[in-house]
């Protein structure tokens, strides 16, 4: 199979995973990116997709990218050759005698201390209150609500932008979420003050939410984009002087994590965030137990005792 064959197949296999596997664009992007890119590598073989010239690409991998990364792309490229087997395209898929098994870092979760969520929440709850104009006041309802949908709810921020209005349902306090794969989940928002926010901005931005089909607007009246979320989170984090660099998806590692610290069932914690497997949530049972070591550390009474063993 010459290179020009693998380009044509790469086109067809990503039609395939846009209207039959009906996935998300951003991993129809992440897919064309990665295909596109061992396809540079491999342009000059005489068998783009012979053995040698994966085990070529993958040690290129290991050199230039993070374990994290390279285990992604690789996985791409051994589901697009399980394509071809299947398609009878290839007659073997070359990655049945190929080992990729590597050592990936472990890396805990990154959170947010309560006390800075509480500090962030109440900082844009004082900046709506003492908003000058109109337009202020809109846009800082609007950053309240996404910002207590973040905690209350551990969305994914391409979840939370993603949001139809018809999935909202503020009287029943229900939020339905599609997540990867198109899983659908529902999660409740018990929180008086969070239902609160929410009905504000609805409100609010009726109109607009109406004429768009999204929940949550940008200034022009077009659907939030996930970059708009970082740039509200960074604009509160700084206006009330935390240091730490915030991202959305620390909202939902803190969501799981206090949860969790709280005695909530971990399989609850796993449905919540739309985990297809639990081991996936278990990463957040290794944050609990560093935070019980800090709490037995400082907080233990026997560091009262005044005791004199020898």
């Amino acid at each position: 199979m010459k290179a020009m064959d693998v380009e044509a197949f790469i086109g067809k296999y990503l039609a395939y995973c846009e209207y039959q596997k009906q996935l998300s664009g951003k991993t129809l992007k992440a897919y064309r990116i990665d295909l596109k890119q061992y396809l540079v590598f491999a342009v000059v073989r005489e068998e783009p997709l012979g053995r040698g010239a994966l085990l070529d690409y993958i040690a290129h991998l290991h050199v230039n990218f993070q374990p994290k990364t390279a285990k992604r792309k690789i996985a791409c490229l051994k589901a697009f050759c399980a394509w071809l087997e299947y398609e009878e395209i290839l007659t073997a898929n070359p990655f049945q005698k190929i080992q990729t098994k590597f050592r990936e870092p472990f890396r805990l979760p990154r959170t947010i201390p309560i006390e800075q969520i509480q500090s962030l929440l109440n900082a844009v709850y004082r900046a709506q209150k003492d908003s000058a104009s109109s337009y202020q006041r809109m846009t800082l309802t609007r950053d309240a609500a996404v910002l207590e949908l973040l905690f209350a709810t551990g969305v994914r921020v391409s979840e939370l932008c993603s949001l139809q209005p018809e999935n909202v349902n503020l009287s029943e306090g229900v939020i339905k979420i599609y997540g990867k794969g198109a899983k659908e989940r529902l999660i409740q928002i018990g929180n008086p003050d969070v239902l609160t926010a929410l009905r504000t901005y609805r409100s609010t931005f009726e109109v607009k939410i109406q004429q768009q089909g999204w929940f949550f607007i940008n200034r022009l009246g077009n659907c939030l984009s996930e970059q708009s979320v970082r740039d509200i989170i960074c604009k509160h984090a700084s206006a009330c002087g935390l240091a730490l660099h915030i991202t959305p998806h620390m909202f939902r590692h803190s969501f799981a994590t206090l949860l969790l610290e709280e005695d909530v069932d971990i399989r609850y914690i796993q449905k919540m965030l739309g985990h297809s497997s639990i081991v996936t949530t278990q990463i957040y049972t290794h944050v609990a137990a560093k935070k019980q070591k800090d709490i037995l550390t400082t907080k233990h009474p026997r560091n009262q005792l005044a005791v004199n063993p020898r």
